[in-house]
């Protein structure tokens, strides 16, 4: 939904054309040199201001032009995402086509949708369809993967299936980052960020050779201040942040055909939670009725009784204590025309988290989280070394997380009473893959790959009732341990066809798996601790890439997904509070339709257009019955509906760019940039209602950076949100009365510097 107080005489996208053009007379200037830090041999690199860039990535085990590779693949580069305004996980959808970031109830937790593949939950227990790694190590929850936007030399976001080549598999797809690596030579930066609301973020690193086989690199991230959100009642100020994160790489060529690296990572964050506000009118017997639908505005209270048994201090604010620790070990050795790699990880993540999800004083729905989340991963590969006619890599993969999840729920002035639920999730899982791909011509390549993966889920010691520790009425003892195990084949099956040096065809076949899981939610039904079952997904592809010119790139897909079991967030029904709590089931069969486009124009020295378009729809084939929340409340028991035909739930169209220009004034080189992003409307009409559609959008940002021509500092200044637009990225209810939605962040402004060495 759009501010009131704007004036619209120019869409947005017309802004930022204006924006950006506005130093079109300027005589044009050189590329910059590749930034500081940057892996050389795996970035784009630049033969001019109006040549196109060659990406290389990794996304397929080894180093190649992503022009090359025939799947649907968006690189973002480290430096870029501070230009774009990306400075969190959830920032990605911004700059990708068909991926949303989900937050859950205003918290840490991340739900990536990719193609509009998905899974929606806000406790930590389950694993996600699209799949989370940082420098090869995966993440199991998605939970653990806030915090790693620093220090960042790439960003590859590879839409759908994957788990021929990845250790962990998905049915969504994949998203990699890439930390910068240390660097033969002595390096160091620091870049300093001031903006609006006293929010400050520091961010430096520093890089070099140890010995003459030994390098090192230390990064760090601090982020504080930014609350701009205030309580209704009292006025104080909610959304501070208050975080670091601290990086130290070694890599040690060990011999000329066998090297380490070795990275420690520890992050904290003691930040104010984001607050909800109210969309629609509120009302209850201890406050009457609340009209206030003010972005701006959210409310808290803590009862005395429910911090204690919290054991969080009695005045607290909505916040969180997290900290986040990370281990990984990689090892390559090359031998005999062979690559073997392990991959070794291992994460630890404590979250303590408090949310006010009724953003009222009331006792309706105040949340905290105490959580543990150990994880240990294991991946060995096996492959060719470098590009021939004949490649191929085969790999296992292990893993075993432990998380011990527990929540308090305080619904005492909408119930009557508050709730906790505890428990503790054991999850193995091994997995064995492979890939071949064979040039039967040098235009002609065929692909095949093969995964088959077997996993244990055990859940342990489940509780869900009162906080005094009885159970809900009617509700049986819940067993001591439960388990399930999965085991699940997918594959890939390609062509690809080089119509000329710059032109590529490809066509796909793939089959993604994503095992089943538990709903651990506070709920007294005994069949809320049954498994869900697995989802697969056969996904067809076809698409092309092509340098159209020196100066035009445009690359485009078209997919078709038959979806089985779909994991979908449905509802069950509480008889003795007339209230309804999440649970997942599965869908039958469903479909997704759709495609995308990106496009990179340089079509001046110095002037660089980017676009992106996605599109995708989907709706339940099969029958589909599930419980309807309206009618159940209304019966005062549980009623169901058909589904069949109904549309999936997800945007459907999400389209942005950018555009850049440098221009030199004397000695000095002058960027500006604006980029831009439209989401379309999201539909909940299944699980929530048509209330709790949220709205489309448009965010435009934008930037100017100064500095010398081949100098070690730059200045400049930005703005996000420029068009100070208001919408939500989130709606959702708790019991009934309680209409809650996350709001997105308004227009910010302010300074960034930056010194390298």
């Amino acid at each position: 939904m759009s501010s009131n107080t704007q004036p619209t005489p120019l869409s947005p996208l017309a802004l930022a054309i204006v924006l950006a053009s506005a130093g079109l007379l300027a005589t044009p200037v050189q590329a910059a040199e590749p930034t500081a830090g940057s892996n050389s041999e795996e970035t784009q690199v630049q033969a001019d201001g109006t040549a196109l860039p060659k990406v290389v990535v990794t996304a397929q085990r080894r180093q190649e032009a992503v022009q090359d590779i025939g799947a649907a693949i968006s690189v973002i580069e480290g430096d870029s995402l501070k230009e774009k305004g990306v400075s969190t996980v959830n920032d990605l959808q911004r700059v990708t086509p068909s991926l949303e970031v989900e937050p859950a109830f205003g918290s840490g937790q991340p739900q990536f949708r990719l193609r509009g593949i998905g899974f929606i939950d806000y406790t930590s227990n389950n694993s996600s369809s699209v799949g989370v790694n940082v420098d090869d190590v995966a993440f199991s929850l998605p939970v653990q993967t806030q915090g790693v936007l620093f220090d960042i030399d790439r960003v590859e976001v590879l839409r759908g299936p994957q788990g021929t080549l990845y250790g962990r598999n998905t049915t969504g797809g994949t998203v990699n980052f890439i930390t910068r690596r240390p660097t033969r030579s002595f390096e160091a930066g620091i870049t300093a960020d001031y903006g609006s609301y006293d929010a400050w973020t520091t961010e430096g690193y520093v890089s070099g050779p140890l010995t003459d086989t030994l390098r090192g690199r230390l990064s760090f991230i601090t982020d504080q201040g930014g609350a701009w959100q205030t309580n209704r009642d009292t006025g104080e100020s909610l959304g501070d942040r208050d975080k670091l994160a601290v990086r130290g790489q070694l890599a040690w060529d060990a011999t000329d055909d066998l090297d380490f690296r070795l990275s420690l990572q520890h992050a904290y964050d003691k930040s104010e939670s984001r607050g909800l506000y109210l969309f629609q009118d509120y009302t209850s017997a201890r406050t009457g009725t609340i009209r206030d639908r003010n972005t701006h505005h959210t409310g808290w209270s803590l009862r005395p009784e429910f911090a204690e048994a919290a054991d969080i201090s009695g005045g607290s604010k909505p916040h969180v204590d997290n900290t986040n620790d990370n281990i990984s070990l990689t090892a390559n050795w090359h031998v005999g025309g062979l690559l073997l790699t392990s991959v070794t990880g291992y994460n630890e993540l404590r979250r303590r988290e408090l949310g006010d999800w009724d953003a009222t004083v009331n006792a309706d729905s105040d949340e905290y989280f105490d959580d543990r989340v150990n994880s240990v991963t294991q991946e060995l590969r096996l492959g060719s070394d470098g590009k021939q006619q004949l490649n191929w890599v085969t790999g296992v993969f292990l893993s075993q997380d432990r998380l011990n999840e527990k929540f308090n729920s305080d619904f005492t002035d909408r119930l009557g009473f508050s709730t906790l639920t505890s428990y503790v999730q054991k999850v193995q899982t091994q997995g064995l893959f492979g890939q071949v791909d064979y040039a039967f011509t040098d235009q002609l390549k065929g692909i095949i790959g093969l995964r088959q993966e077997h996993e244990k889920r055990d859940l342990e010691d489940y509780y869900s009732g009162f906080l005094n520790g009885t159970l809900f009425p009617g509700t049986t003892a819940f067993p001591d341990h439960t388990s399930f195990s999965n085991t699940g084949t997918s594959g890939k099956v390609g062509l690809e066809y080089q119509l000329t040096p710059s032109h590529l065809l490809y066509a796909s076949y793939s089959r993604g798996y994503k095992s089943g899981g538990y709903t651990a939610h506070n709920s007294g039904n005994q069949l809320a601790i049954a498994p869900f079952d697995p989802e697969s997904v056969n996904a067809f592809e076809v698409g092309f890439k092509s340098d159209i010119t020196d100066r035009l790139r445009l690359n485009g897909a078209l997919f078709y997904y038959g979806y089985h079991d779909q994991q979908v967030l449905g509802l069950s029904y509480s008889q003795q509070s007339n209230s309804l709590v999440g649970a997942f089931v599965n869908a039958p069969r469903s479909r997704i339709t759709g495609g995308e486009l990106e496009l990179l124009w340089h079509p001046l020295q110095g002037f660089e257009v980017q676009q992106y378009l996605g599109y995708k729809e989907g709706k339940y084939t099969d029958d589909f019955n599930a419980v309807n929340g309206a009618a159940t409340l209304a019966a005062g028991g549980e009623r169901y509906t058909n589904y069949k035909g109904e549309a999936l739930s997800f945007p459907k169209l999400s389209y942005g760019g950018s555009f850049a220009y440098t221009w030199p004034v004397d000695q000095f080189e002058i960027r500006a940039e604006t980029n831009y992003s439209y989401r379309d409307e999201y539909k909940q009409e299944i699980l929530l209602g048509k209330d709790y559609t949220v709205d489309p959008y448009w965010l435009v940002n934008a930037s100017v950076t100064l500095s010398p021509r081949n100098g070690k500092w730059s200045a400049g200044v930005w703005a996000r949100n420029l068009l100070d637009e208001e919408y939500d990225v989130t709606r959702n209810f708790f019991l009934p009365g309680t209409s809650v939605a996350q709001a997105g962040d308004p227009r910010s402004v302010g300074v960034r510097a930056s010194y390298s060495y």
